[in-house]
């Protein structure tokens, strides 16, 4: 049986499969906000817990913020900061005695949906994580492009495309850039836009909620959300013309995204607008796409 782990900013989920892909238990527990030992030491107690639920011992796999360095074997680049500079996959490897296999979160999402999820069939897919953080993934033909960096598909840290006159230079992001995408479209980042335009606070899809209630306040931000997200999908689809892009994270759960952001989109698509394919599509397994994938990065138990 497969364990897979998905170590989000705000929760850690595991779940087990068994071979036939099949869930026969999961958990979730709060990700610590104290310390890197604490997350590594959350990790390790969760696949105890699974472990013992279902009585035997799995394989584990897991999906993670960031990437791991090919030069360093470190984590760099997650937004969960603490993780950054440490060597997460040995210290895992060392808390629970056995080989384990680590791969970017918005990778093992991606891979899951196009395996047989929302995109399933689909020869090129990219993977959205809208949550705490903004990442992406690429799968060509099912598998996973990781690169030479092991960046590829780490869209959120590009510049949000053609931004107006109020949207220079942007706002800071944790990795030392203005203006990065994740800083216009991460959870946190609307709650913030939201309050700073309206007094109110709301997170994100209690924002969405008001929204599809008559909350004009609310139906404003999200508009200006689907238009930000718009543009810069258009880049992403410009650059690798997927036949499907898939959302995942918190935010993916805005049904209005679906309709509207390809309405919007058309201007910054180098094809007929008319004609675009590429579909948008929600997540079939939702915010356990993750999870899944990680558990899938042992294909062969």
């Amino acid at each position: 049986m497969r364990i897979g782990i998905d170590l989000g900013g705000t929760k850690i989920e595991g779940l087990v499969l068994d071979g036939s892909g099949a869930e026969m238990a999961r958990l979730r527990v709060p990700t610590p906000a104290t310390s890197y030992e604490d997350s590594v030491a959350a990790i390790a107690g969760l696949v105890t817990a699974l472990e013992a639920k279902v009585g035997a011992r799995c394989s584990v796999g897991i999906a993670h913020p960031g990437a791991i360095s090919p030069a360093t074997g470190l984590i760099k680049n997650a937004n969960s900061t603490r993780l950054n500079g440490r060597p997460l996959h040995a210290d895992l490897e060392t808390a629970l005695g056995r080989e384990i296999r680590m791969s970017n979160d918005a990778n093992c999402f991606a891979v899951s949906e196009a395996s047989d999820g929302a995109a399933a069939g689909c020869p090129i897919v990219f993977g959205v994580i809208l949550g705490t953080g903004v990442g992406g993934g690429i799968v060509i033909d099912g598998r996973p492009l990781t690169g030479a960096q092991a960046i590829a598909g780490e869209w959120g840290h590009t510049p949000l495309p053609t931004p107006r006159d109020d949207e220079r230079p942007g706002p800071q992001c944790y990795c030392g850039r203005t203006g990065c995408i994740e800083t216009w479209l991460s959870g946190p980042r609307m709650q913030q836009q939201f309050f700073a335009r309206t007094g109110r606070t709301l997170r994100a899809t209690e924002i969405a909620e008001a929204a599809a209630q008559g909350d004009a306040e609310a139906a404003a931000q999200i508009e200006i959300y689907c238009d930000r997200l718009a543009r810069a999908l258009s880049v992403i689809v410009n650059i690798l013309d997927p036949h499907a892009i898939v959302l995942g994270g918190g935010l993916s759960k805005i049904s209005v995204l679906y309709e509207r952001v390809p309405e919007l989109w058309r201007d910054g698509i180098f094809s007929e607008p008319r004609h675009i394919v590429t579909r948008l599509v929600p997540p079939r397994y939702g915010d356990s796409s993750g999870v899944r994938g990680a558990a899938w990065l042992w294909p062969e138990v």
